[in-house]
């Protein structure tokens, strides 16, 4: 693994342990020479995890569309700022950019990033790992959620493990790294399915 997407809070978040975890996660991620992609702004826990790549001697990279680049502060001290046209650009471009994927505690864009790129893994578009960076049980409740739509019969347990959580950054590395792919049944090509259209 080379590069990690981190989708995590334009905001801070009520816990000072938010931003510790960040730190942790930027400190375990330089050490075994792992490049951040994220959203490109410097405000909040986003802010929090590219300054301590930074400052440890990583590599960041960031990508911010035109119009959030005010709003999330766009970040002028990267490796590397990539501004692009809109949020679906963004999310294509961080994903190509990627070895894999961690959620950390975060807002309902976050959420909305972090299922995104599981369903891209469950329809077997792509095999990098994805992970939940669980800080103070920020995401229990989602994992619960999770298990009730295993046990509903919307999501079959296999594609359910798809999804590593953990609550210490070197661990929850060290699971990603070590993540071998079950292979996924191909339901859906959007590139067959644009052709058809």
């Amino acid at each position: 693994m080379k590069s990690l997407c981190i989708y995590c809070g334009s905001s801070i978040g009520a816990s000072a342990a938010y931003g510790e975890a960040a730190q942790l996660m930027a400190k375990v991620m330089v050490e075994n020479n792992i490049a951040l992609v994220y959203g490109g702004g410097n405000v909040g826990l986003m802010g929090v995890i590219a300054d301590e790549v930074m400052r440890l001697g990583g590599e960041v990279f960031g990508v911010i569309p035109a119009a959030l680049m005010a709003k999330e502060v766009g970040h002028s001290g990267l490796t590397r700022l990539h501004i692009v046209k809109d949020m679906h650009e963004r999310k294509a471009m961080m994903a190509a950019l990627s070895d894999g994927f961690v959620a950390m505690p975060g807002g309902i864009g976050t959420l909305e990033e972090l299922f995104e790129i599981f369903t891209w893994a469950q329809l077997g578009l792509h095999e990098k790992p994805i992970g939940l960076l669980n800080v103070n049980g920020f995401y229990d409740k989602l994992v619960a959620f999770l298990e009730h739509v295993v046990n509903e019969r919307f999501l079959r347990a296999e594609q359910a493990t798809l999804l590593i959580h953990d609550s210490a950054p070197g661990r929850l590395l060290h699971r990603l790294t070590s993540f071998k792919p079950q292979p996924q049944e191909k339901t859906f090509d959007p590139i067959t399915a644009a052709k058809l259209v």
